[in-house]
């Protein structure tokens, strides 16, 4: 978990072309079928050790995709929300579907 915690906070930093002290809070939810560390914990050890973070479980949907751990990262910036970068590793793009047409 660590690993996949650090890949994806370090592409959020980098791709934002932000540091840690735009950092505001740090929120990671984990899907319940990850029970083996805390996702706060990567982030502490790579150096995130003066932003507020939590953590959370996912709803235990069935059919949800396995394995899969989300961020929300609260960060100053002077990026138009349109230029944020959300990325989407390891598979996870198939959850930012495009929305069906509503009626």
């Amino acid at each position: 978990m660590a690993e996949a915690v650090v890949e994806l906070l370090t592409a959020m930093i980098e791709g934002n072309e932000l540091d840690s002290d735009d950092l505001i809070s740090v929120f990671f939810t984990a899907t319940p079928d990850l029970r083996c560390a805390f996702p706060a914990a990567a982030a502490r050890g790579m150096g995130l050790t003066d932003v507020p973070l939590m953590c959370a479980q996912e709803l235990d949907i069935p059919g949800a995709m396995p394995f899969v751990i989300r961020v929300m990262m609260h960060a100053e910036t002077e990026r138009p929300r349109a230029n944020v970068w959300h990325p989407y590793l390891r598979g996870t793009d198939t959850l930012r579907a495009a929305p069906e047409p509503g009626p």
